[in-house]
């Protein structure tokens, strides 16, 4: 048995679960004695009691009781990467330089490994060392099925910068949509707070949020304040919308949750609009039908930061990926004719 331990999170550590940066650090202990340990108190967040799904970053402390045949966290060895892999994650590089790396992230890519996840960009980022000793380390992340521009620092110092940035949102990221039906009015704010639903697995699985009216967030237990800004850039007929999207906060599934809530789910979003075709303004009908793509029409389209160590404003951009491509073209939608951030006039 090993003994209490109080382990403080870096600033390279995403924001993230704490069963599962608990299992990272100690993959001995399995799903279940990790809840049974959280429900007797055991394991604590800076002096509190938590759940397995307490979310956990930099700077927070963490009690961790003594555990069997528990072993100092040792560096893992370097995962294995395909040539076929490296070449696609190499392929997928916007940007670098010696502090950090932008890439396209592939629709169907998870960010981060987790229930039945091994393919991840997180280990596929091996491949992006380029003569550093450490690979590169998420400051963010994007859902699984959303593609486009994600952030990686190439070293602690600059992972905390960046991840402080986030937390102080003084970046800007802009996302790209199709969606069912037209938005009205054609710009707007959604201020639903956002909370998990219950009985979706103890690892997440079916992880789903359910959107609560402004005012009764604060008295929802776990509810969480949640701010999207969205401009319709152009429409087919009522059919469907391209819309820009800015989450002026960051929760889990926040983009498609609001959007399904206004009753104009993303197009492909079959966990919150459903699979029928037929829009009836109540959040259900992602499927446009006919040869229009079954994907998850998402992406992150840009990202503006200042760079952690240079102090330059930086703008990066992520093409549409093969799918909503697709649908572009058959809506005759064209990137040329849109405003790169519709929302800059109102900042």
């Amino acid at each position: 048995m090993s003994r209490v331990q109080t382990l403080t999170l870096g600033a390279e550590e995403a924001e993230q679960r704490l069963d599962r940066w608990f299992r990272r650090v100690f993959p001995q202990v399995r799903q279940g004695q990790i809840e049974k340990l959280c429900r007797k108190g055991e394991i604590r967040v800076d002096g509190g009691r938590v759940k397995p799904a307490t979310r956990v970053g930099p700077g927070q402390v963490v009690r961790v009781p003594p555990l069997p045949e528990a072993a100092p966290a040792q560096a893992r060895p370097q995962s294995f990467v395909s040539d076929a892999d490296a070449a696609m994650m190499r392929d997928a590089v916007l940007y670098r330089d010696d502090h950090l790396l932008v890439i396209d992230k592939p629709a169907g890519l998870p960010s981060q490994g987790g229930s039945k996840q091994t393919r991840h960009v997180d280990g596929l980022s091996e491949a992006l060392r380029f003569g550093l000793d450490d690979k590169p380390r998420l400051v963010h992340r994007l859902d699984k099925d959303t593609s486009g521009v994600l952030l990686l620092a190439r070293s602690h110092k600059v992972a905390g910068a960046l991840t402080a940035a986030f937390r102080a949102r003084t970046t800007r990221k802009i996302y790209w949509a199709a969606v069912a039906g037209v938005p009205q009015p054609a710009m707007g704010i959604v201020r639903y707070g956002l909370v998990k639903a219950p009985g979706h697995g103890a690892r997440g699985e079916a992880e789903k949020m359910l959107c609560i009216h402004p005012a009764w967030v604060d008295e929802t237990l776990d509810a969480r304040h949640a701010t999207t800004d969205y401009a319709v850039l152009a429409s087919l007929a009522r059919r469907t919308a391209w819309v820009a999207l800015v989450p002026v906060t960051g929760r889990t599934h926040q983009l498609r949750a609001h959007m399904a809530q206004l009753g104009h789910p993303i197009v492909g979003d079959g966990k919150y609009g459903g699979s029928g075709q037929e829009n009836l303004g109540d959040g259900w009908g992602a499927q446009l039908g006919g040869e229009i793509s079954r994907k998850l029409h998402l992406h992150a389209r840009q990202l503006r930061l200042q760079h952690p160590v240079t102090g330059r404003l930086m703008t990066f951009t992520a093409p549409l990926p093969e799918h909503m491509m697709r649908t572009w073209s058959t809506f005759d939608w064209r990137v040329e004719d849109v405003p790169a951030d519709p929302f800059e006039d109102l900042q």
